[in-house]
């Protein structure tokens, strides 16, 4: 296994004044070094990150946006912030950002409360399908306060676009959602723009988990097809656990007054000065190598696995991460998680699509390699590791 690029801290201020908490970060670094991360949506931030998140920013408080701030002192943090604004747009080819939102759920209410009112309708991703809490689960601040409408993956686990159409045409809704966070596959923005335009709805892209790859070129990005894109920034972006918004120019304003005051107060500036570090990081030319290696890496997992017997939920992966359907092995998702844990292998339970178990004991598994990869694994490390996972499954 190769080192990881962030080197593990010394704590020596908290070692002195919190010698308890101290032992469990120091236990909390040694498992991940040790442990092999799967989980799509973890990474392993750089050094600069840390430094970032950990610096006297987090004294500061700033409502307010760059320029229009309710508090003084706030020269430094106002070009810290523009900084990672302007990050962004040039990474994303953006015309507006809001570097702001806590993290990716409260992003997505952001954009909600901006574009809708309570009860209009909404079409999002069946949760066991692949879609996110967010995306209109009932069991969340989205399902309750909107009606949203499932769309589902077909029985060759993909995006069933027609359907996707003909419940738009049906039930007309003011906003279609699209993007995932359990699903292998590339998302076509444009076929669903076309659905969007043909109701006259909204369109906004959750690129939470394949942000990297679209930064990266491994992925077709959403624009300049949607209205508005959301991402979190510590997932394949490998930055703080933050989220920006991303939308044409006249949404601005709009969202801007949803974020703050509408739905939260003073910014997380050192999270925002950390998000500005590793949106330099994923602009460099390495970058793009990485996601490639990303994907090349997801491929070559779902290749083994799929030699070894595991059926994968559409068949294989064209993205970061990879979803087992264990029902043939007799084993649920929290059991093998379990399972996997205890050998050092870190992975997650997840429903598969129309999944007959519940989500808190699901029937799938979900594997993704953005964390490894950064570690320096390669194809081989990937067909090795389901080697290993096919050793404890069974």
């Amino acid at each position: 296994m190769k080192d990881p690029v962030w080197i593990a801290m010394t704590y020596q201020f908290i070692k002195q004044s919190d010698p308890e908490l101290n032992s469990l970060l120091e236990a909390e670094d040694a498992r991940q070094a040790e442990d092999i991360c799967l989980i799509p949506s973890e990474n392993f931030v750089s050094k600069a990150v840390l430094e970032a998140l950990g610096s006297t920013l987090t004294n500061k408080y700033a409502e307010g946006y760059p320029g229009k701030r309710y508090y003084a002192g706030t020269r430094v943090v106002d070009q810290i912030e523009t900084l990672a604004i302007e990050r962004a747009k040039a990474l994303f080819g953006a015309e507006y950002v809001n570097v702001q939102p806590y993290s990716g759920s409260p992003a997505n209410m952001a954009v909600y409360a901006a574009l809708l009112q309570p009860g209009d309708t909404v079409l999002g991703l069946d949760l066991s399908g692949g879609g996110h809490l967010t995306h209109g689960s009932p069991v969340n601040f989205s399902g309750k306060i909107y009606n949203f409408v499932p769309y589902k993956i077909g029985s060759d686990g993909l995006i069933d676009y027609d359907e996707m159409a003909r419940l738009a045409k049906e039930h007309q809704p003011k906003l279609i959602v699209s993007g995932a966070t359990a699903y292998p596959r590339i998302i076509d923005f444009k076929r669903i723009q076309e659905i969007v335009e043909s109701v006259g709805a909204k369109h906004l892209a959750d690129i939470s988990h394949i942000a990297g790859l679209v930064v990266g070129g491994e992925h077709p990005s959403p624009f300049p097809f949607t209205d508005v894109v959301t991402t979190t920034t510590h997932k394949s972006l490998r930055g703080p656990r933050g989220a920006i918004i991303i939308s044409k120019a006249p949404l601005g304003a709009t969202i801007d007054k949803a974020v703050f005051p509408g739905l939260q107060g003073g910014p997380h500036e050192n999270v925002i000065a950390a998000l500005a570090v590793c949106l330099h990081e994923a602009a460099q030319p390495d970058f793009k190598q990485y996601a490639q290696q990303i994907v090349l890496n997801a491929k070559a997992l779902a290749d083994e696995l799929t030699k070894l017997g595991y059926n994968l939920v559409s068949g294989g992966t064209d993205n970061h991460l990879v979803l087992a359907d264990l029902t043939n092995t007799g084993l649920t998702g929290k059991q093998a998680q379990a399972a996997l844990e205890k050998e050092g292998i870190i992975t997650n339970r997840n429903t598969i699509p129309n999944d007959p178990r519940p989500p808190y004991d699901p029937s799938g598994l979900r594997l993704g390699t953005p964390a490894m990869t950064t570690r320096g694994w390669t194809e081989n490390d990937f067909r090795q590791i389901a080697q290993k996972i096919h050793q404890v499954l069974s």
